[in-house]
């Protein structure tokens, strides 16, 4: 049966959204999901019953688009953000700007949860403008809505990922996979299922209301070690080239003039910092969630990039 509870999530149709959306609709809830492009995300609806998830049009570096569409929210999700520049999409006008407004907007419409998913690190990546946008993005959250729960999330992993998917692809056309800055840098990778439950154990327990929640997965990874880990996975053998970061901000430098980057100088800045869940730091543990391990997981999705399947 459907909830009463109308659950409004901004940037509900990437990766992360999907997931949320799911796991939100088998909790019971009414969905309305705001979108820049609705009409792409029609498959979404099948993942409730008839009426229970709505699309609207709006944009979150354009806040004054959502004005009225939050009305009658028992709670506002924030998944939007992006891991470059492009267009009117600027980090600061979207991660900080427009999440100050939708927090804003969210308490004057009378909702009583909202969950804002930032990025682990941000609070340490000293020189990164998209850390810089979403540290601020977090700070106005919890000016505009004390009660906010935030959520930390590290480099995050599923079939649709643009990180083991994209150096498993560039694995089969590629003699090299670059090692930036030695491949030193370590990381938590978190299964996006596993992000989805966290946002719905916001709405669902008292006591996560005002907290900050890093969330990484049960096991620590260098670069150096993804990158093997990929390459046993898949069945290729590729040359592990490291590159310094100088000579990888020159690089970056020219495929910044892509529409979509493999790689940019903020994005180089961002790796010369871990991105693991801090010590003292509240975690799934907290959340009542046991994190799901790359291995049991990853395998599965990256099949279509090895020698057999290719063959």
């Amino acid at each position: 049966m459907m909830s009463q509870q109308v659950v409004t999530i901004v940037g509900g149709t990437g990766f992360v959204g999907r997931y949320v959306v799911k796991r939100l609709a088998a909790a019971g809830y009414t969905i309305r999901v705001i979108s820049r492009h609705p009409d792409a995300a029609l498959h979404l609806k099948t993942a409730g019953s008839v009426g229970q998830i709505v699309l609207e049009g709006g944009d979150l570096a354009n806040p004054d688009s959502l004005i009225g569409k939050l009305d009658y929210s028992y709670a506002v999700i924030n998944l939007a953000g992006i891991l470059f520049e492009s267009g009117r999409q600027r980090f600061d006008r979207l991660h900080a700007h427009g999440t100050e407004k939708l927090a804003q907007m969210a308490k004057a419409a009378g909702a009583e949860r909202f969950v804002h998913v930032s990025a682990l690190g941000v609070d340490q990546a000293a020189g990164s403008h998209y850390a810089r946008s979403k540290m601020l993005g977090e700070k106005a959250v919890l000016a505009a809505f004390p009660e906010a729960s935030i959520l930390r999330p590290s480099v995050i992993f599923g079939p649709e990922d643009q990180f083991f998917n994209q150096f498993a692809a560039m694995a089969c056309l590629a003699p090299a996979l670059p090692l930036i800055g030695g491949g030193h840098t370590k990381f938590q990778p978190v299964y996006v299922g596993d992000v989805a439950k966290a946002v719905a154990a916001c709405l669902m327990r008292p006591e996560t209301q005002g907290q900050i929640y890093e969330l990484g997965g049960p096991h620590i990874y260098s670069f150096h070690e993804i990158l093997e880990y990929i390459l046993r996975t898949i069945g290729r053998k590729r040359v592990l080239l490291p590159i310094p970061f100088p000579l990888a901000m020159f690089k970056a430098f020219f495929l910044e003039l892509m529409p979509r980057p493999l790689l940019t100088r903020d994005q180089v800045k961002l790796l010369k910092h871990d991105n693991v869940v801090s010590p003292d730091a509240l975690t799934f543990a907290d959340l009542g969630i046991a994190p799901t391990a790359v291995e049991i997981v990853v395998p599965e999705y990256l099949a279509r990039f090895s020698k057999k399947a290719a063959a």
